[in-house]
């Protein structure tokens, strides 16, 4: 791109800027920086576009992908060690909007009125208290959506034995999708929702710039477990931190065994001799069906990832890391844009020794939607410290597959529609579409499929036991 190109948005971006009162509502100098260093490589890549070539995609060797079950478990005496080498770290920079709640994603009640982070502080308290000397800590990387409700929350554990640490991913301006030039607004300066996060593959630039590498580095923590609020199997693995500390490691991503609900997950591959992560957004169309496919790309990202302190420090003084650009189309105010963003995943090529462990679905929990909810709720699992273990009355290793519609979509409609939360143990299938409620104490087992049709409603009475039922109308269901 020309130069004198990107110097005319800098200053047009700076000008709105500098227009903008609240100086915590204004972009800083490193994220001004970071931004103009993202648009320039865009704009130079929509005239030099390339797609990989897939023929030299080969699967990834076993020292690229170790199965989960091979790993060495530590010693007991080694345990307290390991663990002081750690900081965990949650992506919190999402709201609850899209499950109709206000404010950030973790303080949505999971399991009774625990929440999220109420569940995470838990777990690393547990930690803590076991392994004494071993002061894991927890860092948040907010976004600026949720940062100031965010440090209202976290006062409520000053008490724990966990120290809490937050800091913010960056803010970037959108895009017009017709100029290419960054949004202008109707008044002078930028405002709280002109900006956007851009993405969690913002989080290597973020945390370098807080100056929490060396604060952390110097406290003695060496490596960072990173993973989505809102994944509840993302739990500290003790296994997993001993390998990559013996194996000198410095990235590590976990995935997990594709289904056919994830089919559009990167996956792990091996390029050119080097690990790589291959996202649905590289695939040559042609290719598309062979990607979605669970034969030959049998594994997805569960975006739980293991990443060295030591390494993130070199890369970034280097400046080395370019994470491929993610376009994502919005429309704001009737106004077509584009925000650009990255990917966490996309920097497992910029590190020494990476490589990839193929672990159980129970490190994948993430709750997206209400359909997760009901199952992370339900007596499906058990909370142990914080963490959530499938129930051992359930006799299969894996989980029902839920499916609510969109009546059920916002978390307060939900739960208006559940008497109580059902008895799904032996549940494998469950569908729900319509006008439907649940008496409390009802118990779905089998493939249970409920559809109200339009203008029509069904109750299912308290006590109910469904077992390989398609209920379809408008009626009262009779309980056994």
């Amino acid at each position: 791109m020309d130069k004198s190109a990107v110097e005319v948005v800098e200053t047009k971006l700076r000008k709105m800027n500098e227009a903008v009162e609240d100086r915590n509502e204004q972009m800083n100098d490193k994220e001004m920086k970071g931004f103009l260093q993202l648009y320039n490589r865009y704009m130079v890549g929509r005239s030099k576009k390339q797609q990989i070539e897939w023929d030299l995609i080969q699967q990834p060797s076993d020292n690229m992908l170790q199965r989960y079950d091979s790993l060495p478990k530590p010693q007991k005496s080694e345990e307290a060690a390991l663990l002081s080498k750690l900081a965990v770290l949650k992506l919190n920079g999402g709201l609850g909007t899209s499950m109709g709640c206000k404010g950030p994603k973790n303080v949505i009640e999971v399991r009774g009125d625990t929440t999220f982070l109420d569940l995470i502080v838990q777990q690393i308290e547990h930690l803590n208290i076991t392994y004494p000397g071993a002061n894991v800590q927890l860092l948040l990387m907010n976004s600026f959506n949720t940062d100031a409700e965010t440090a209202k929350i976290i006062q409520k554990y000053q008490d724990t034995h966990v120290t809490i640490t937050t800091f913010q991913q960056s803010r970037y301006p959108r895009i017009i999708k017709e100029s290419l030039e960054p949004m202008p607004v109707t008044h002078e300066g930028y405002a709280h929702q002109d900006w956007y996060p851009p993405g969690h593959g913002d989080f290597f630039e973020a945390l370098y710039n807080s100056d929490l590498v060396e604060s952390l580095l110097a406290q003695g923590k060496e490596y960072l477990f990173v993973s989505n609020v809102d994944n509840l199997g993302a739990t500290v693995d003790l296994n997993i931190l001993k390998n990559i500390v013996d194996r000198e490691v410095e990235y590590c991503m976990e995935l997990t065994d594709k289904t056919r609900a994830d089919i559009k997950g990167g996956t792990i591959i091996s390029y050119d001799g080097k690990v790589s992560l291959l996202e649905v957004a590289q695939v040559p169309p042609q290719y598309i069906e062979e990607f979605k496919s669970v034969s030959k790309f049998k594994v997805f990202n569960t975006n739980n990832i293991w990443v060295s302190l030591r390494a993130v420090k070199r890369i970034m003084q280097a400046n080395e890391m370019k994470l491929d650009i993610i376009v994502n189309n919005k429309e704001v105010a009737g106004q077509k844009v584009i925000q650009l963003e990255t990917a966490i995943g996309a920097a497992i090529t910029y590190f020494n020794n990476a490589c990839g462990v193929n672990v159980p679905r129970s490190r994948f929990l993430p709750v997206k939607a209400t359909s997760d909810l009901l199952l992370i709720q339900s007596n499906m699992y058990n909370l142990k410290s914080g963490s959530l273990v499938m129930n051992p009355a359930r006799q299969f290793g894996t989980t029902p597959v839920i499916k609510l519609g969109t009546e059920f979509k916002k978390v307060a409609q939900y739960l208006e529609r559940f008497g109580s939360i059902p008895d799904v143990l032996e549940l494998d299938h469950l569908t729900v579409s319509g006008d439907v409620s649940f008496g409390a104490n009802t118990t779905l087992k089998g493939t249970v499929i409920v559809v109200a049709n339009p203008g029509n409603k069904i109750m299912i009475p308290a006590g109910s036991v469904i077992e390989n039922k398609v209920v379809v109308g408008s009626l009262h269901v009779i309980p056994h």
